[in-house]
């Protein structure tokens, strides 16, 4: 089933952010397969390369927060970065869990579930290897781009057309300049931080062909209120939670 299948099919989409994070490591396989197995639609995750120009996934530039290491991804090679444990800090039960590499993660699922792959950094060349990385597990029609970065998203644009892309929204930032920049840049759907939303956002999003995919939703009446608005996906840290309060479980 293809990302546009999904979205046919079920509704509000259940997206498990960092995979299904408040219950294990963030951005790690463990993390992306319980989500899978809750039954969410797809994950979220995040993309740096390593100095060697591998795509890992790990949220941030830095690696103090979620691993024992300290420095930038950017200056570590990919034996570096895997020498480290991405799972220590969620607890012993998660010891020497790894900084997986977007490869790793899309052998773990396998074209189950769709994938919101967030670029991260503004590094040259990301865009030709993250594409070659899609295409080599088949997820082309599986997977939306997404960054806050304007210049990221334009290059995708640019060399990658077959892609779907959504702009993620910067709350901090004027709605007249986010205007500007979505303007200027070619892309399918906007995500929006759920708070900064309405009924007539949504609206007018969709009458401009845009679906709209939001984050982070851990409350379950919130869900269900932005799901009666119409928006299209609602990413969470509990995507089990948000399954159940959408009706797409018992």
């Amino acid at each position: 089933m293809t990302l546009d299948e999904l979205y046919q099919v079920h509704g509000t989409l259940v997206f498990g952010h960092r995979g299904a994070c408040a219950y294990t490591p963030e951005n790690t396989i463990p993390s992306f397969l319980q989500a899978l197995e809750m039954g969410a639609h797809g994950v979220e995750l995040d993309v740096h390369l390593s100095k060697d120009g591998v795509p890992v996934v790990i949220h941030d530039f830095s690696l103090e927060k979620t691993t024992n290491g300290t420095g930038l991804v950017v200056e570590k090679t990919l034996d570096e970065l895997k020498a480290l444990d991405a799972g220590i800090h969620k607890g012993a039960a998660f010891a020497g869990t790894r900084i997986p590499t977007l490869d790793e993660v899309f052998e773990a699922l396998g074209g189950r579930i769709a994938v919101n792959v967030e670029v991260k950094a503004d590094t040259d060349g990301i865009e030709q290897v993250v594409a070659e990385c899609i295409a080599r597990h088949g997820m082309n029609d599986l997977v939306i781009i997404s960054s806050f970065k304007p210049t990221v998203l334009r290059r995708f644009a640019d060399t990658q057309p077959h892609l779907k892309l959504g702009f993620l929204i910067d709350p901090t930032e004027p709605q007249e300049v986010n205007s500007i920049y979505m303007s200027a840049v070619k892309h399918h759907a906007r995500h929006p931080f759920y708070m900064t939303i309405d009924r007539a956002y949504v609206r007018v999003a969709h009458q401009f062909g845009y679906r709209v995919n939001t984050w982070t939703v851990n409350d379950p009446d919130h869900a269900i209120n932005l799901a009666e608005m119409g928006v299209d996906c609602v990413m969470s840290d509990m995507p089990d939670v948000m399954l159940k309060a959408l009706g797409h479980r018992d």
